[in-house]
């Protein structure tokens, strides 16, 4: 959980950005929209095979 504490002369403004540079930081947006839609285990471990043939062919 990603907490924000609003110090003596911050704006709302900075405070927001603050938050959102937390949230991309933890990793929390890719994570919801991973989890938006069921996965079959079956289909999620053929992309986990394809995205790794994808990271071998790109580092050769």
């Amino acid at each position: 959980m990603v907490f924000v504490k609003k110090m003596p002369g911050d704006s709302d403004d900075s405070v927001i950005r603050k938050f959102t540079k937390k949230v991309i930081d933890a990793g929390i947006i890719p994570e919801a929209k991973r989890r938006q839609f069921y996965v079959k285990p079956s289909l999620a471990k053929k992309m986990k095979q394809e995205e790794s043939r994808r990271m071998r062919k790109r580092i050769i």
